[in-house]
């Protein structure tokens, strides 16, 4: 084991699982990875095998067939597998966040249908908020449900649906007014609905169409997809929690757990590209020596390695808060703001390392280097996360003047 983004306080059995989660990455997704990511295929052989870690199930509580572990223990797991290749921990990030906000907030009815299919990864989750039109600004949603009967008919079109594909379980957050007045805040008249699908793309059932996947710089394999819903007829009893108007309150709830998910997404690839330009330096020979003997490349594995450690620690914090039942918020966004941040720049360091072999393809740190900007602007932008800081704080330092 490395002797940095080590984790003090560890039980026997989250250090067992995370020992488990690291050899499979390092036998069954660091070899492959780069080969799968310039092809942009789906890594099927590495989603079963996560499936036969029990690696869907690991947060959803034992009674529904999951292991009940911590946002830690699952943090640092995403960690462990974004080091591997971050296009994997995005496969099981929205499944963990439909999966949270249904223990969270579902009916028993929708608790005991769902979790344990879930817990098996027979049931793949993804969650949906944004629109074409509006980014990080959830309370401009357009996509509308309108009671009818005892079903909500469900019309608009949402954008940036990680696993829109493969999923078969969809949380999808839109505005209802019913029962709600004019007037009333837009955050207080949304709700999540649970719509369930074929995987695949085009119209996957009435009223529901996934195009093909989204062309993108970086983050291939996973599928991001839009998804346009015209005339989709929901069951009542498929609003999460099933009450209208909570929409708002419960995907906030599971974005905290996805920015934690982040930031050990920025934690495990600044590693990858730590020891990539680590084990680079002290290989590659100029003026005679190795470049680790310049004193300039040994101050940028100083600096690397010191945002590794400061980054991994933040994370720790922010998942640990979590666990502990408290708000953690402003933890969350520190932590995602920090560790995307650091992993752009460890990973630039790692880049300029490498010199021009950098650039080739046949470098994993190509990959990392295309990679590392996902992170900067997924779970709400850095200039996002500085906004809920700032809030926050002023709330923590009210002047009292």
């Amino acid at each position: 084991m490395a002797r940095l983004a080590r984790t003090a306080g560890l039980t026997d059995v989250q250090q067992e699982i995370l020992s488990t989660v690291r050899d499979f990455v390092d036998k069954e997704i660091i070899p492959v990875a780069t080969e799968l990511e310039h092809k942009d295929e789906y890594p099927q052989e590495i989603v079963d095998g996560l499936k036969e870690l029990g690696l869907f199930g690991l947060m959803i509580p034992e009674e529904y067939g999951g292991l009940g572990e911590s946002l830690l223990t699952y943090a640092l797991c995403v960690e462990e597998i974004a080091r591997g290749w971050m296009s994997v921990s995005g496969i099981i990030n929205t499944h963990f966040i439909v999966a949270y906000m249904l223990k969270q907030h579902g009916t028993q009815e929708q608790k005991d249908t769902f979790l344990p299919r879930m817990a098996l990864g027979e049931v793949r989750g993804a969650f949906s908020m944004s629109e074409p039109g509006l980014g990080s600004d959830v309370s401009a949603i357009t996509s509308k449900g309108v009671k009818d009967g005892d079903e909500y008919v469900l019309n608009g079109q949402k954008m940036w649906l990680t696993n829109g594909g493969t999923s078969t379980l969809v949380a999808v957050l839109c505005r209802s007014d019913e029962g709600h007045p004019e007037g009333t805040a837009p955050h207080k008249s949304m709700t999540t609905f649970l719509v369930e699908k074929e995987p695949g793309f085009g119209e996957v059932r009435p009223g529901l169409t996934i195009p093909g996947k989204i062309d993108k710089m970086g983050y291939k394999g996973v599928d991001t997809t839009e998804l346009i819903m015209d005339g989709l007829r929901i069951p009542a009893d498929r609003v999460l929690g099933g009450t209208t108007g909570r929409g708002f309150y419960q995907m906030m709830d599971g974005v905290e757990v996805g920015r934690v998910n982040v930031a050990a997404r920025g934690c495990g690839v600044a590693q990858r590209a730590f020891e990539l330009g680590v084990s680079y330096a002290q290989q590659r020979h100029t003026f005679g020596k190795p470049i680790a003997s310049h004193q300039a490349i040994q101050f940028k594995l100083a600096e690397m390695a010191t945002k590794v450690e400061a980054a991994h620690a933040m994370m720790v914090n922010a998942a640990r808060k979590k666990d502990s039942g408290e708000r953690n918020d402003l933890e969350a966004g520190m932590a995602k703001y920090l560790a995307s941040e650091y992993c752009k720049e460890v990973v630039e360091d790692a880049f300029r390392i490498h010199g021009g072999y950098g650039f080739s393809k046949e470098y994993e740190i190509e990959r990392l280097y295309r990679e590392a900007p996902m992170l900067l602007i997924g779970e709400g932008t850095a200039e996002i996360q500085k906004m809920i800081i700032g809030r926050r704080l002023l709330e923590e330092y009210r002047f009292q003047g």
